[in-house]
């Protein structure tokens, strides 16, 4: 059903695969285009290349390395620190050489989240940001590789997700930069509500409510606050988030066999960002029964997460994981804002729609919940030239609804109808005749044209234009203002295009919306006018339609027509 199927990721049950090999120096360049040679391994080394995942790679062990590489190219305000393969950090080019004046804020953790963490280094938020391989945690010393890169003298916070790993390594870290004279915090966020409360000592996982720790500490350091004071606001942030995902496929590493473990039908409950298994493996659902879910576990009494209560505020996060498409994740959000503002009575303030914390390819999303205040809404909207923080989110909201226009045209509402026969002038009287003969010989040469259509196209062609000539005959009795040549043609243009449809219907459209739009410009419209009205819907048609003459289109039968009219009034003097 066109779900990704993926392997999981922390197991051992995943197999890493050969790359296929070149193609045989005996085969010529024919053969190597048809056939492959069995790969040394044989029948079951092939069949484990057929299921390997496919990515756009080069060598599986340099996708961090070359990540990095790419980013620092695209965006000229980030650098890395020269350490490959050990050392893979990311840091702000405006903040190394030991000489930055404020608290730097450092995250990092395993690859395959991105833009996390890397993406989110830049003024206003991430100092550095430090990557392990994928889903493993970094080095000690590429932490503290970071940490000597661009702390200064107002000290360093560390921000990092609740896994092990990163509390072992980036804490031995931590204790080995204090040693050294650095001032050290560290902030740990653990905002994952999928999963009952812990009774052990690992606790709640870290998941996509870091970027917003991310931001609100980057901003109080932007703004020059203390160590002390930084720590605090991003502790704060980290106390008031909850986070819970769902997956509808599991990620697949690099260069290694994609899993079947969620069937074509199912999703997976609070899957973990690194494949761990979540609450529950369910049939597939809607997206509004799935945001339903997610909501009320994030927000439940009983475990208690998240402190927050009706008449709160709160700021909304809705994150891809992946591979997850951008209208999937608005469709989400269409549904999270009103079922928090009408269910839950919680005002939503703030609302980020978009890819954040991913999981490789892993589709699916998860959703954020961040209790906000005046100082939280503060340090969200401060600037910030991180690239992946999301452009124009900040300010108030307002309401999502704008009404339609009225459109400046004279053209009739649908449900408007002339109260009373009108008063014809001699011009109108003459536009009426002209109309109704035209109509009525379209009407006439339905079965024609119908008979020529069918030797080139569908054979519609006739019917198509009776559809049409009725309607306007049936609509000049009623609708047309036959005295206003220009809004009587405009209001044909919409007759034609509501009947008629298709491709036809709107061309034809087109042409009587330009012709009004030549014609409204003048108050005495002579043939002149009418010939340089029909000029111009030709121009509309062809600029819209892209024909031109000797296309075989209807541009082909009028633009003779437009020729001949001109020439006509020129012969009897009728023409400037």
């Amino acid at each position: 059903k066109g779900k990704k199927k993926a392997t999981g990721t922390r197991g051992g049950d995943s197999l890493r695969t050969a790359r296929p090999p070149l193609p045989h120096p005996n085969l010529s360049a024919g053969d190597r285009r048809g056939a492959r040679p069995p790969p040394p391994g044989g029948l079951p080394l092939l069949l484990a290349m057929a299921l390997q995942g496919k990515k756009l790679i080069n060598n599986p062990d340099d996708v961090v390395t070359e990540f990095i590489e790419g980013l620092v190219e695209t965006y000229p305000g980030l650098q890395y620190l020269d350490g490959f393969p050990e050392i893979k950090v990311v840091l702000r080019a405006d903040a190394v050489g030991g000489a930055y004046d404020k608290v730097a804020v450092i995250s990092g953790g395993g690859s395959g989240h991105e833009p996390a963490h890397a993406g989110f280094v830049g003024p206003g938020m991430l100092t550095a940001a430090v990557s392990g391989d994928v889903f493993a945690s970094p080095p000690v010393d590429s932490i503290l590789a970071a940490i000597r890169a661009v702390t200064g003298t107002m000290g360093c916070l560390l921000i990092i997700k609740n896994y092990t790993g990163d509390r072992l390594n980036f804490g031995l870290a931590a204790e080995q930069a204090k040693s050294e004279g650095y001032k050290i915090e560290m902030v740990i966020v653990g905002d994952d509500c999928a999963l009952p409360p812990p009774r052990g000592i690992a606790g709640r996982r870290g998941l996509a409510g870091t970027i917003l720790v991310h931001k609100v500490a980057g901003a109080a350091a932007d703004a020059g606050l203390s160590l002390a004071d930084v720590a605090a606001e991003a502790k704060h942030a980290s106390e008031a988030v909850g986070t819970m995902g769902v997956a509808l496929s599991v990620c697949t590493l690099p260069g290694q066999v994609t899993s079947d473990r969620l069937g074509p039908e199912q999703i997976e409950l609070g899957l973990g960002i690194h494949g761990e298994p979540g609450a529950a493996v369910v049939e597939l659902q809607t997206v509004d029964v799935v945001v339903e879910h997610v909501l009320k576990q994030i927000l439940s009494q009983e475990t208690q997460y998240l402190p927050i209560t009706r008449g709160s505020n709160a700021v909304l996060l809705i994150n891809g994981l992946g591979a997850t498409p951008v209208m999937e994740l608005m469709i989400a959000a269409r549904k999270a804002v009103p079922e928090l503002q009408l269910e839950y009575g919680i005002a939503v303030d703030r609302v980020y729609t978009g890819t954040f914390m991913t999981s490789l390819d892993m589709a699916g999303l998860s959703i954020t919940i961040m209790r906000s205040d005046e100082n939280i809404l503060q340090r969200l909207d401060a600037p910030t030239k991180a690239p992946a923080w999301p452009v124009g989110s900040e300010g108030n909201r307002p309401p999502a609804k704008f009404p339609v226009a009225v459109p400046p045209s004279p053209s009739m509402k649908d449900d408007e109808i002339l109260s009373e026969r009108q008063e014809l002038s001699k011009q109108g009287c003459m536009l009426e005749a002209a109309i109704e003969a035209a109509a009525k010989e379209l009407i006439d040469l339905k079965d024609n044209l119908n008979d020529w259509d069918s030797k080139v196209g569908d054979g519609d062609c006739g019917t198509t234009m009776y559809r049409g000539a009725t309607a306007i005959l049936e609509d000049m009795k009623t609708r047309y203002h036959l005295n206003d040549a220009a809004g009587t043609v405009n209001e044909i243009g919409s007759t034609i295009r509501k009947v008629m449809g298709g491709t036809s219907g709107i061309l034809y459209d087109i042409l009587c919306k330009a012709a009004y739009a030549s014609l409204k410009q003048n108050k005495n419209i002579t043939a002149y006018e009418w010939a340089d009205a029909l000029e111009a819907s030709i121009a509309a048609v062809s600029k819209y339609g892209g024909a031109r003459a000797g296309y075989r289109t209807m541009l082909d039968a009028l633009i003779p027509a437009s020729t001949v009219l001109k020439q006509s009034l020129l012969k009897l003097g009728m023409i400037r």
